[in-house]
């Protein structure tokens, strides 16, 4: 074998390396309301994927308020700073291989694009899901029971019911939950990780 003929060889199995779904970091980022199934479908989806001998985190939002970006508040600039915070470490993550969901509510635009600014000028990949799951059918599920405080006075500044929540327009996927088992949810999601290659 040549010296050319061994670097083509070692060209090819780059490529199939590079080609195995395995091998390939991504952020997927579920974007939704509070209660909207965000976190539950990240975890049912990472839990197929390792199975699958996937490389998997799951960056959940309060976890990173509470250890990476505690002594944030709720305001715009500090909900930019823990969207952006997140978007850097999934990044990483992502470019060493690692899929990286991301259940945030990440409630304004500009705070997405940024990470996926970042994601795409270092040539990571970055999928915007939007997990459409409608107002009145989160306060129904109201995990942390935070609508029923909101709607009693106790707090205020509730993403999507008195602060606002810009929802994507064009996102990478966009997954009505409503009338819907996790379990559907999750492999429509894990459908379309296949359809890019992820999966």
């Amino acid at each position: 074998m040549t010296t050319a003929d061994t670097w083509a060889a070692g060209d090819a199995a780059e490529a199939a390396l590079a080609a195995d779904p395995c091998e390939r970091g991504a952020t997927v980022w579920l974007t939704g309301l509070p209660s909207a199934g965000k976190t539950t479908l990240a975890f049912a989806l990472a839990e197929r994927l390792r199975a699958e001998g996937h490389r998997v985190e799951v960056l959940d939002g309060d976890e990173i308020r509470e250890f990476l970006s505690a002594g944030l508040g709720f305001s715009r600039e500090d909900r930019h700073t823990n969207v952006t915070r997140i978007g850097f470490v999934a990044e990483k993550l992502a470019a060493n291989g690692v899929k990286v969901l991301a259940p945030v509510i990440a409630p304004y635009a500009d705070s997405r694009a940024a990470v996926r600014e970042r994601h795409t000028a270092r040539g990571t990949d970055f999928l915007e899901i939007h997990v459409a799951t409608p107002v009145e059918v989160c306060s129904q599920r109201d995990v942390k029971g935070l609508y029923a405080k909101q709607a009693a006075g106790e707090i205020s500044g509730l993403t999507g019911v008195d602060d606002p929540y810009e929802a994507p327009t064009a996102p990478e996927l966009r997954l009505e939950t409503q009338g819907r088992t996790v379990a559907e949810s999750a492999a429509e999601l894990h459908t379309f990780l296949t359809t890019r290659g992820l999966a």
